[in-house]
């Protein structure tokens, strides 16, 4: 399937920190965490529970996808989405390894 320039145009990506991250009671595969997106801080899950500590999380720089809506996982909203390349089942989070402000868009 094609996805056209103006589809993709449609897709906000931006560099967020993640600012704290916590197991969910209950749940072995995913966290949550907070990420300072520039204008506001939002929540999201990040799966790769089994894999992570929370701790590994804070401090990094990640590429979050901003305009997606919104979604309840676990009692959990998940505001934006952050990217990461699967291996074999494991999450390797998208990073920015350059001190780049939260906000600033990823194109």
């Amino acid at each position: 399937m094609s996805v056209t320039f103006k589809d993709f145009d449609k897709l906000i990506f931006k560099v967020g920190k993640i600012t704290a991250a916590e197991r969910i009671l209950g749940m072995k595969k995913i966290l949550r965490v907070q990420v300072d997106v520039g204008d506001r801080v939002a929540q999201a899950i990040a799966g790769g529970a089994e894999y992570y500590e929370p701790e590994t999380f804070i401090g990094k720089r990640v590429v979050v996808l901003t305009n997606m809506e919104s979604k309840t996982i676990a009692g959990v909203k998940s505001e934006v989405m952050l990217l990461a390349a699967d291996l074999q089942g494991k999450p390797i989070w998208l990073t920015v390894d350059e001190d780049v402000p939260p906000g600033t868009k990823v194109r």
